[in-house]
């Protein structure tokens, strides 16, 4: 990991007492009233077990004073503890099968409150992307989390009639970003370009690294942003898509990024990660329980309707 400036040339502590990390004790405060906030049946108190330590963790260091911390430590940690609170209350969400009256509130919020890291490790004035700071998995997962976050959302209220045909333009936007925060996801690690070197019993490996799947959460991605085209498509219908406030999906831009794109073009992006997704699983992943069968349904409609 790349180093961050020295703690000794940071600002003063936005909230009480000095430290490496401007703006860490506001953020801790507003975590801790989530862990307060009244809870309904649901979730997964694990993560929010995961939550709390964390952030007891974080506040004893900038209790005793976090000028010998590094800033990467505390960042990392104040992201985890987002990571584990918010996903408690996704849980929760999902569980109710995202309410019709408060969900999209909530959605929007929790959204929100994954975007905080970045913010905080831009606010510090470190001169590093926060992927440099926090680590490509920290920050995949932020982006990971958005995403599937919109998917299961959209999944869910695509399904209530009357509220999609009176909230169509919040639906596509809703689509929008989701399949942008995946692609941002996707974007963070090089594929590996296969070369002579590779042997035989890699062959298999080598050719999802190719692909650019890291991992299942990155093949889920590519599934889920294929999908959410398709529902932008049948849904919605064609036309430029448009997104407000959104990460720019380009490879070259930095992980922070929020910007007004190129439109997305659902039918093109849609059939381009579908038919990634069903070549890798007919072919390295063939027989490891990964389906196609909707996939293949989805390009139909994706590559014949006009």
């Amino acid at each position: 990991m790349a180093e961050a400036a020295a703690a000794g040339g940071m600002a003063a502590e936005a909230v009480g007492g000095t430290g490496p990390v401007p703006g860490l004790r506001r953020r801790l405060a507003a975590l801790g009233r989530r862990l307060e906030a009244p809870r309904g049946a649901g979730g997964d108190d694990t993560f929010l077990a995961k939550g709390s330590a964390a952030l007891e963790k974080l506040e004893a260091l900038c209790g005793e004073g976090s000028e010998n911390t590094h800033p990467s430590k505390l960042l990392q940690l104040y992201t985890q503890a987002v990571l584990d609170i918010t996903y408690f209350e996704e849980s929760q969400l999902v569980d109710e099968d995202f309410p019709e009256e408060t969900s999209l509130e909530k959605v929007k919020e929790l959204t929100s409150v994954l975007s905080e890291p970045e913010d905080l490790v831009t606010e510090c004035s470190i001169n590093e992307d926060p992927i440099n700071i926090l680590g490509t998995e920290l920050v995949e997962c932020l982006y990971w989390r958005r995403g599937a976050l919109l998917y299961m959302y959209c999944h869910t209220v695509k399904e209530r009639s009357e509220w999609l045909q009176e909230n169509i333009a919040i639906f596509k936007k809703c689509l929008n970003d989701g399949v942008r925060y995946l692609m941002k996801m996707l974007s963070f690690r090089c594929p590996l370009r296969i070369n002579e070197d590779v042997s035989l019993q890699d062959k298999d490996t080598a050719r999802l690294l190719s692909e650019g799947i890291f991992s299942d959460t990155h093949l889920l991605a590519m599934v889920y942003s294929g999908e959410m085209c398709y529902w932008g498509l049948k849904l919605c219908g064609e036309g430029e898509q448009e997104s407000l406030e959104t990460p720019d999906p380009a490879p070259d831009s930095g992980p922070g990024c929020r910007s007004h794109s190129a439109p997305l073009d659902f039918r093109e992006l849609g059939k381009s990660m579908l038919t990634k997704y069903v070549s890798v699983c007919e072919g390295p992943l063939h027989g490891q329980g990964w389906s196609t069968s909707s996939a293949k349904q989805m390009l139909c409609y994706l590559g014949t309707k006009k």
